[in-house]
């Protein structure tokens, strides 16, 4: 079975560029899609062919559907990859697609729909055997359902909007008194941000570890997983830094959740890339969402692995089988993930504007992925993402030195970054010591 011929890449920044270089390498050629406000952006200037999608708004723009697809009619694209955020895990933009009888890279519209909704997917991997946190087994109506639903969970109690991610309707109550106000609070912001109120319960853990699972399965029955990323280290939901294989588990952990994972994605006949997420507590695992797509920090898992998972994600919508199995997977060493932001390292205030100064890192072991260069004006429009900085070394402690030096040698000047903050954790006893947990940043913060 032949790849594609042509890929639309249905993004911007450094995941954009990183996908077009995967499609190089397989000699797949692309189309760049882009705002206004992104005409100069390195992976437009590098792809075969551009075209421009809207104004520099999202809404006008990277999540306009019909004005992506028209690009690819014209363009005669016969795959889009959503890459990530945006519309990567939109089950009406996955069905559009495919009406229109071209591939989309990633899961099924079924599987998206099942895993975007907390709730469904908490029902979900609860009948596949895997484990959940104690909470409410649907949507929350009434205050007096929580009050009631309170007593069997314990408190502390976490609420979370049915929809979406990134820390947005997310309280915490601490007693009775407190849980009336925070479901109010959750139910305004989940409805704000993702045009729903519908939140639920669950218990919330005291100092959890935030373990996610990479797998991959393709459309002949194969399902892999790639180890876990330990991304414990958070700013309100946001994940900082991190790092696989994880500081705080065995071998054994490793094996038995891989495993527990695997067989779940092949009983739903799962097909694509796939993150499971858990927190871990006291030797327990957890699940609390899965994300259908790429993730952002998925050069670690390459990094011990060997793997492209960028290629291999478009090998399999192509509909080709795995080339290696489970035990073909070594993991090898370690890596570690700074994420680089256009923010103030002290206030997190978004710093949007043009590079000035720009160095990167290198030497063995050293990545830099990232769409930065001289020159070039980083919009106000957009996530602040603007670079990912990953070491590599075959234990740990040689991949911190390895990132210490890393950062120290980049350079970004005319914007505020977070990289004084990455330069400060790398040196702090705790995080070299791998003791820490998803509220272990915030504290340390004062925020």
């Amino acid at each position: 079975m032949a790849l594609f011929n042509k890929i639309l890449i249905a993004n911007r920044g450094e995941v954009a560029l990183r996908i077009l270089r995967a499609c190089q390498e397989l000699e797949i050629k692309t189309v760049a899609v882009h705002s206004t406000a992104d005409a100069g952006a390195m992976h437009v200037r590098l792809a075969d062919e551009s075209v421009c999608i809207g104004p520099p708004s999202s809404k006008d723009s990277y999540l306009k559907m019909s004005a992506i697809i028209s690009a690819a009619d014209i363009t005669g694209a016969e795959a889009i990859h959503p890459g990530v955020g945006f519309l990567s895990e939109n089950a009406t933009f996955a069905s559009m697609i495919e009406e229109h009888a071209m591939t989309f890279i990633g899961p099924s519209p079924e599987h998206i729909n099942i895993m975007g909704d907390k709730i469904s997917a908490k029902k979900t991997m609860i009948e596949l055997g895997v484990p959940v946190v104690p909470g409410s087994e649907g949507a929350i109506d009434t205050d007096a359902q929580a009050l009631a639903l309170s007593k069997e969970i314990g408190f502390p109690i976490l609420i979370k909007a049915t929809s979406g991610g990134g820390g947005k309707g997310m309280k915490v109550a601490n007693n009775i008194d407190e849980l009336e106000n925070a479901l109010r609070l959750a139910r305004s912001e989940a409805k704000a941000n993702f045009g729903n109120d519908q939140v639920y319960m669950e218990r919330y853990l005291k100092k959890p570890r935030h373990i996610e699972v990479q797998i991959l399965a393709d459309t002949h029955g194969n399902v892999v997983h790639l180890g876990e990323r330990d991304c414990s280290l958070q700013r309100r939901h946001q994940k900082i830094w991190e790092e696989a294989p994880s500081p705080a588990l065995t071998p054994e952990l490793r094996a038995n959740l891989g495993n527990i994972v695997t067989k779940a994605m092949n009983k739903i006949g799962y097909r694509g890339l796939g993150t499971l997420e858990f927190l871990f507590e006291n030797g327990e695992f957890f699940f609390i969402e899965m994300n259908t797509r790429l993730q952002v920090e998925h050069p670690i898992t390459e990094m011990i692995t060997g793997i492209d998972l960028v290629k291999e994600q478009i090998k399999v919508a192509a509909g080709l089988p795995l080339s290696f199995t489970q035990d073909d997977i070594q993991f090898k060493g370690h890596s570690i993930e700074c994420r680089i932001n256009a923010e103030d390292s002290k206030t997190f205030m978004p710093s949007p504007g043009k590079i000035t100064g720009y160095h990167t890192p290198g030497g063995l072991g050293v990545r830099v992925d990232s769409h930065l260069y001289l020159g070039y004006t980083v919009p106000p429009h957009y996530d602040s993402l603007v670079s990912k900085l990953i070491a590599y070394g075959d234990t740990r402690e040689e991949c911190m030195l390895r990132l210490k030096r890393a950062l120290r040698e980049y350079i970004i000047e005319g914007i505020s970054t977070t990289l004084p903050l990455h330069s400060e954790l790398v040196s702090n006893p705790d995080i070299k010591q791998g003791d820490y947990d998803i509220h272990w940043l915030e504290k340390h913060l004062g925020k």
